[in-house]
């Protein structure tokens, strides 16, 4: 899965002949390069240098076991399954800017609910595009799920109060509401979404179950600024992050956990509807370093390769 995210890193440590302040150096730089936030990667590196003087490590390529572990202690406090309502439906509001993956993470939730004999409802509250509107729509037929919609340009919030309304009569399993993507800085956006989450614990009784914030884990270090406004705004309960296939970083995982302890729920790879995977550390560690340790230069695409 997500093969050779740390070529760089498994690069450097191949490229030196032995251990010293050559190669911490550089090591640090290809982990800034692959996304891992500057005092981190400082962390990182200063752990390994001093767990390799305790072990007496002089080989760089020996230091591959030191890595991994670091990484991994970094990433397992993130483990944590997706919630659900203590009486029907689960409610999974979903946020997130234009052009993440946002609309085919939900139809992708959707499918693995669907699949597992789950009665799914898709919601379109996006009402700013017309286009988001009957992309998820085509979605909810490929899934074979219903779909709550109006009409472009109509209140969101009156469509999450239709869609909860029919969640309950219909007696839905699980209720995924999409939202508007637009720049996170727009201060009405997050007022709209607030707005909505209200309408959600008026009608449910509580709030929704998870606010999901999709992260294109390709666009570095931005990510950490969406985080913090969608947070700041509703309270962010999980992260997914997509778009991970074929990228040679995906060390900005790293730097979101460290910065603000929000599980990661979900990965999102590829674009079918069963590209989807439960958030593991160790998985996630293994195919960091896959390719790195190996040596070798080919990607991979597929969780199950």
């Amino acid at each position: 899965m997500l093969k050779g995210l740390f070529k760089r890193v498994g690069a450097t440590l191949r490229g030196h002949s032995v251990v010293g302040d050559e190669l911490m150096e550089d090591l640090e730089e290809a982990l800034i390069q692959a996304d891992v936030k500057v005092t981190l990667a400082m962390e990182i590196v200063e752990n390994m240098r001093e767990r390799a003087e305790k072990q007496n490590i002089t080989n760089p390529v020996d230091l591959f076991d030191i890595l991994r572990s670091e990484v991994r202690n970094i990433l397992k406090p993130a483990e944590a399954p997706l919630e659900t309502g203590a009486y029907a439906p689960t409610t999974f509001l979903v946020l997130g800017v234009n052009g993440v993956g946002k609309t085919t993470t939900i139809a992708k939730i959707a499918n693995w609910y669907k699949q597992a004999g789950n009665d799914v409802i898709m919601v379109a509250a996006d009402t700013f595009r017309a286009a988001a509107i009957d992309q998820l729509e085509i979605w909810a037929q490929r899934a074979n799920c219903d779909i709550v919609r109006q009409q472009h340009g109509a209140d969101p919030s009156a469509v999450v109060y239709d869609a909860m309304q029919a969640g309950v009569g219909r007696s839905a399993n699980l209720v995924i509401i999409d939202t508007a993507g637009r720049i996170h800085t727009k201060h009405h956006l997050m007022e709209e979404l607030a707005k909505i989450t209200r309408v959600v614990e008026k009608e449910l009784g509580r709030p929704p179950d998870e606010k999901l914030l999709v992260i294109d884990g390709s666009t570095g270090q931005n990510a950490i600024n969406q985080v913090k406004q969608f947070d700041d705004a509703i309270g962010v309960t999980g992260l997914v992050v997509t778009k991970l296939d074929g990228t040679a970083k995906g060390g900005i995982v790293l730097s979101l956990v460290r910065e603000f302890g929000i599980p990661i729920k979900l990965l999102g790879v590829g674009e079918t509807l069963d590209g989807l995977r439960i958030f593991s550390a160790d998985e996630y560690v293994q195919a960091m370093f896959y390719d790195s340790e190996n040596g070798e230069d080919e990607e991979a695409d597929d969780l199950d390769e």
